[in-house]
């Protein structure tokens, strides 16, 4: 979930429209009731049997909340990502890879949203990692490093994000004909506007093993974002968002389904049936 994907975009720089708006908070952490693990065996189990059982094919459900409050109104926005993950046995080892379909960006200004479309979201490659796994006070953890990714443009992914408006690295994955990718943006019924942005995705995540089927931790994102262009003059300014502090509101659930469902519309139709309701604000 580079995001975690986590995944991701916080557009902060529309605090200028929101005193006609409804400021809401955020609810009291945990985002989620942390599920307890269902079956104590797993602790029994040698690290070899534990990958055989953890290997397979999941859906994937994740939120990072961040929050900006550099402008006259405290921006919050949760991300909500879905997307499969994949875990695999190779030479003994575990490996993850994740596959990023659909995201959702929820403010908490009430007549305020953003939108990503899912072109965008896909083009979202999260390189193969392996995963770090212990037991620890009779639970299996397992960590996922950060592996930087970049989105919108071109380049070394270990190095700092560029950050030069006149690049000749920007591409174009969501294929709308503008540099990066495009947020659109809309306040009420009538001010709408598009943000051209870059990302460098810096996401881990450590998960517990609750049961066969299920995986749940949280997300901790360390990305950066640099705006090339905007509609809208006051949306051109970077703004400093932080991750909220408190890690439970930024949870990730991986539930195994069957390997032949692989699509946002596949997964939307069962959603219900495997992740909590999005969040809201209060």
């Amino acid at each position: 979930m580079i995001r975690s994907a986590h995944i991701f975009l916080l557009l902060s720089a529309f605090f200028f429209l929101f005193s006609c708006t409804r400021i809401l908070d955020w609810p009291s952490p945990p985002l989620y009731p942390e599920p307890e693990p269902a079956n104590t065996s797993f602790s029994k189990l040698s690290k070899k049997d534990v990958i055989e059982q953890i290997a397979g094919h999941y859906a994937h459900y994740d939120v990072v909340s961040y929050e900006d409050i550099s402008g006259r109104a405290p921006v919050r926005s949760y991300i909500i990502t879905y997307g499969f993950t994949d875990f695999f046995l190779e030479d003994g080892e575990l490996y993850e890879s994740d596959v990023f379909l659909h995201a959702e960006n929820k403010l908490n200004q009430s007549n305020v949203e953003s939108r990503l479309s899912d072109e965008a979201t896909r083009a979202i490659k999260a390189r193969i990692q392996m995963v770090d796994l212990e037991l620890q006070d009779g639970t299996w953890h397992l960590y996922r490093e950060a592996t930087p990714a970049l989105l919108g443009i071109t380049g070394d992914p270990s190095l700092p994000l560029e950050r030069d408006k006149n690049s000749t690295n920007f591409t174009d994955p969501d294929n709308d004909g503008y540099p990066g990718v495009t947020v659109h943006m809309t306040v009420g019924k009538f001010i709408k506007a598009r943000l051209y942005l870059t990302r460098r995705e810096i996401f881990s995540y450590r998960l517990r093993l609750i049961d066969r089927d299920t995986l749940f931790g949280f997300v901790s994102d360390q990305s950066e974002q640099f705006i090339i262009d905007a509609t809208m003059r006051a949306l051109r300014e970077s703004k400093k968002v932080l991750q909220h502090p408190v890690p439970s509101m930024s949870p990730i659930f991986l539930k195994r389904v069957s390997p032949e469902i692989d699509t946002w519309e596949e997964l939307k139709t069962i959603r219900d049936d495997l992740f909590p309701p999005e969040p809201s604000f209060e």
